[in-house]
C-alpha cells in the first residue's frame, strides 16, 4: 500500500476480533481482490495490504507488539519478509483451487510458497516497558532489567539431542524441512507448501533427545540486562538491543529487544518537548509591588524576579532550565505560568487593610462580619 494504514481498519475488524473472525474477514476480502479474479487496476494493492495485515493480526506475538507499539514502531523492527514469515495462507484456500504459492511469489517476490518460509531463521524480537523518572530522563542512567527469554540449551548446545549422540537428515524432505502437496480441482492445480511431518519442518530428525530441553534446542530463561539510557529521551521511544531477543534452535542471527521507555509523570513539571512548565503561586502583595521568590528547577532551587504589576497567567522563561537535547547539544527553557494565591481567611487586620484599600480605589465590597481565625 502506497501509505501504511491501520491493520485493523483495512481489515474492517476492532482489536477484540478472533482469530476466526479474523481468518473469515481476511478469506471474504482476499477472494474480493484476489488478482485473478479481480482485474481492477487497485486490485493487487488492495490485495497485498489485506495479506500483510492478515500476517500481522494473526500471528499472536506479531499482533501484541503491533498493539503496543503501532505502525513506526513495528516498522522499525519487521521487514516485509519478517511479517510473511511463518503466516499460513494456504490452508485458507485449500478448497478454492487457486495456486496460492505462485500467487504470492509474483506479487511479494521470489521464495515466498504459500505462506511457509524456511522456519526460524531469526528469532523473534521482544518488547520491554521500561518506567523512569523525569529527573533520570533529564540526567540520563543505566537500568538494570529483567527479561524472560528463549536462549539455547547449554546442555545441547541448541542442537536438541542428547550429547554424543548423531542427528540424521530427514529421508521425506532431504533436509528442507517442508514438502509440496498437490491438490486438483475442477479448474486449477493447488499446491501448497507445508511443514514436513516426519521433522516437524526441522529437515534433521533426532535420535535421542536432550533430557534438559526434550530436543526443543531451547530453554527459558531470565536474563539480566543492562540499559543505557541517554540524556533528554523522551516519553515512549524505543531503545533498540541488537541480538538480545529470541534465539532460535539452530543457531541463526536472535531478535532484537526494544526498550520502550516510559517517563513517571512529575508532581511539579510538565513536559512540552524539551521544555518544562511551572506552576508559581504568589501572594496579591508580591503581584502587585514586585518580589523575589525562588522555584523548583530539576537542578534543585533557583531565584526568579517577579515583576511589579505581573498578572495571573503571565509566562516567566527561565533560559536553559528545562530538558537537555535529545542527542543533541544544549536544553529547553523552564517556563513558569504565575498565580495567585487568595487566602481562605484572614486577620481581622488584614481585613482592614483590604477595605481601606477597596475604598481608596472606589471599588465596593461586601462587607459582613464573620468569625476570623487569627
Amino acid at each position: 500500500m502506497p501509505e501504511k494504514q491501520d491493520y485493523y481498519e483495512v481489515l474492517g475488524i476492532s482489536k477484540t476480533a478472533t482469530k476466526d473472525e479474523l481468518k473469515d474477514v481476511y478469506r471474504k476480502l482476499a477472494m474480493k481482490y484476489h488478482p485473478d479474479r479481480n482485474k481492477a487496476p487497485e486490485a493487487e494493492e488492495k490485495f497485498k495490504g489485506i495479506s500483510e495485515a492478515y500476517a500481522v493480526l494473526s500471528d499472536d506475538q506479531k499482533r501484541k507488539q503491533y498493539d503496543t507499539l503501532g505502525h513506526s514502531g513495528f516498522d522499525q523492527r519487521y521487514s516485509s519478509e519478517d511479517i510473511f514469515r511463518g503466516a499460513d495462507f494456504s490452508s485458507i484456500f485449500q478448497d478454492i483451487g487457486f495456486n496460492f504459492g505462485d500467487l504470492f511469489g509474483s506479487i511479494f517476490g521470489g521464495g515466498f510458497s504459500g505462506g511457509f518460509q524456511e522456519r526460524e531463521t531469526r528469532g523473534q524480537d521482544l518488547a520491554y516497558e521500561l518506567k523512569i523518572t523525569l529527573k533520570e530522563a533529564a540526567e540520563g542512567t543505566e537500568k538494570q532489567i529483567r527479561i524472560p527469554r528463549t536462549e539455547k540449551c547449554e546442555i545441547c548446545d541448541g542442537s536438541g539431542a542428547k550429547p554424543k549422540t548423531s542427528i540424521k537428515t530427514c529421508p521425506k524432505c532431504h533436509g528442507e524441512g517442508r514438502v509440496q502437496q498437490l491438490r486438483k480441482s475442477s479448474f486449477a492445480t493447488f499446491v501448497q507448501v507445508v511443514p514436513c511431518s516426519t521433522c516437524r519442518g526441522k529437515g534433521k530428525l533426532i535420535e535421542t533427545p536432550c533430557s534438559s530441553c526434550q530436543g526443543l534446542g531451547l530453554a527459558r530463561k531470565n536474563r539480566k540486562i543492562n540499559v543505557k539510557i541517554p540524556r533528554g529521551i523522551d516519553e515512549g521511544h524505543q531503545l533498540r538491543l541488537k541480538g538480545e531477543g529470541e534465539m532460535t534452535p539452530n543457531g541463526r542471527v536472535p531478535g532484537d529487544l526494544y526498550v520502550v521507555v516510559r517517563i513517571i509523570p512529575h508532581k511539579s513539571f510538565m513536559r512540552d518537548g524539551d521544555d518544562l512548565w511551572n506552576v508559581l503561586l504568589i501572594s496579591y502583595p508580591q503581584a502587585v509591588l514586585g518580589a523575589e521568590v525562588s522555584v523548583p528547577t530539576l537542578e534543585g532551587i533557583t531565584p526568579i524576579k517577579i515583576s511589579a504589576g505581573t498578572q495571573i497567567g503571565e509566562t516567566i522563561r527561565i533560559k536553559g532550565r528545562g530538558m537537555p537535547r535529545f542527542r543533541g547539544y544544549g536544553k529547553g527553557d523552564l517556563l513558569v505560568r504565575v498565580g495567585v494565591s487568595i487566602p481562605k481567611r484572614i486577620s481581622q487586620n488584614e481585613r482592614n487593610i483590604l477595605e481601606q484599600l477597596a475604598k481608596e480605589t472606589g471599588q465596593k465590597v461586601k462587607n459582613k462580619k464573620r468569625r476570623f481565625q487569627f
